[in-house]
């Protein structure tokens, strides 16, 4: 594509492509899998002991969160894992090669004591985590901070290897300034007019979450919500229609997700459970109306980039749960493959606004799966309203008379108040332990 045909649009894809990518597992144990894979990587012999710091939030999202292929919980068998059968070279899936041997090794070390997982304190970063990886007499430590895979320093043997210059930020700095003079309503004109083959890579998210949906439906993760509500469906207590497979579907593959199956999530602005929230109800809605491969890239498109939009406004984490925003940009899509214009979108994200912006982020964990299907079931009713030209108002709560400022409220509320929000949840998940 010519940068000369219009600029902002490469922009736009480059940040699609920097914040949809595959993960394995939830993205926050998994940064820290990721740390003591990087150093185990710079250690000549088998790993003996794993000591860890993370950020608060980083801490809150591991607590309750099963990481793949290992039917445990937490951060302390996710450190052992990256570090002894973890692939450096792989991101946020770090862990997709781990073999059984390496799991029995890594549950050894846990079962000997041999891995700490602490609180860094006090840590300004919200993505933190410092891993020192030790090999006998020998050790090498990473730091992670700014992103899930955005690594800042590494040290062997007291010598510094590595160190990362750049600022730290929430995302690219490039891609930071190109939000900050953004409109949703630019965003949709991109999706209904960029050649369809600059966005054909955008229809793998598809592929990878419908695939660990179906993973969903099999009963077996997680709280299985999805294949509980397709059960009770088929019982007759639910309505067989495009609603109820809008929150079976994306639920299933929530369930897969946190439960610990061992496929990969397309994930958005580093979180799977967004990047599901963001693909499935489209998937779901352009079936129903048999849209072609480019009709579903552009609905696709649209939701995910629109989830970026919103997403980049907040902190990385907080305690405002980011599947709410994801639902948004699905509320985006759905709106679109149905017909709707800018308008009908702007409707829909602003009822949504009005709709579930109180709920909160109190971990990753099974529960996550709950969260994600009252987002997609809020998502689609806003959009049936918007549809027929109904949505909430600009003189009722937060929600304003324009989207923009609808949004820039409802983040300004997760950038202020509810930081002191977020202390508290922390706090009283810290007690638990």
């Amino acid at each position: 594509m010519s940068e000369q045909i219009n600029p902002l649009w490469n922009h736009f894809i480059r940040a699609v492509q920097e914040e949809v990518k595959p993960a394995l597992g939830c993205t926050e144990p998994v940064s820290l899998a990721l740390a003591c894979a990087i150093a185990a990587e710079h250690l000549p012999g088998e790993v003996t002991q794993i000591d860890a710091w993370v950020s608060p939030n980083l801490m809150k999202n591991g607590l309750g969160v099963t990481v793949p292929g290992t039917g445990m919980v937490g951060l302390p068998i996710a450190a052992a894992l990256g570090a002894i059968g973890g692939n450096a070279q792989a991101g946020l899936e770090v862990l997709k090669d781990a073999s059984g041997d390496a799991l029995a090794k890594a549950k050894a070390l846990l079962q000997a004591g041999r891995v700490q997982v602490k609180l860094q304190e006090p840590c300004d970063e919200i993505l933190y985590s410092r891993a020192c990886v030790h090999a006998g007499n020998t050790s090498a430590m990473v730091t992670i901070a700014g992103g899930h895979t955005r690594v800042v320093e590494i040290v062997c043997q007291d010598e510094t290897r590595f160190v990362l210059n750049e600022q730290p930020g929430e995302m690219g700095g490039n891609l930071l300034v190109v939000f900050s003079h953004t409109t949703l309503s630019q965003i949709v004109e991109f999706v209904e007019q960029v050649p369809f083959d600059a966005i054909r890579f955008i229809l793998e998210a598809a592929r990878l979450n419908d695939a660990l949906s179906r993973e969903g439906l099999s009963g077996k993760w997680g709280l299985h919500i999805g294949a509980t509500l397709h059960k009770q469906r088929a019982r007759g207590w639910m309505a067989q229609d495009i609603g109820s497979d809008i929150v079976i579907r994306t639920s299933a593959a929530s369930d897969a997700r946190m439960g610990g199956a061992t496929l990969p999530a397309m994930s958005n602005s580093g979180s799977g459970n967004q990047g599901i929230t963001a693909t499935m109800p489209v998937v779901v809605v352009a079936e129903y109306v048999q849209a072609d491969d480019e009709r579903l890239a552009r609905a696709l498109m649209l939701s995910h980039l629109a989830a970026i939009y919103i997403h980049y406004q907040l902190p990385r984490l907080s305690a405002l749960c980011a599947a709410t925003t994801a639902a948004m940009g699905a509320a985006a899509g759905m709106a679109w493959l149905m017909g709707g214009n800018y308008q009908t979108i702007a409707m829909a994200i602003g009822s949504m606004i009005g709709d579930v912006s109180g709920i909160i982020c109190d971990g990753a964990s099974n529960s996550c799966a709950m969260k994600v299907s009252t987002s997609v079931g809020s998502a689609w009713k806003a959009v049936m309203m918007a549809l027929d030209d109904s949505a909430v108002t600009g003189n009722e709560g937060i929600v304003a008379h324009d989207v923009e400022q609808s949004i820039a409220n409802l983040c300004s509320l997760a950038c202020r108040s509810m930081q002191a929000t977020d202390q508290q949840i922390i706090e009283i998940m810290a007690s638990k332990v």
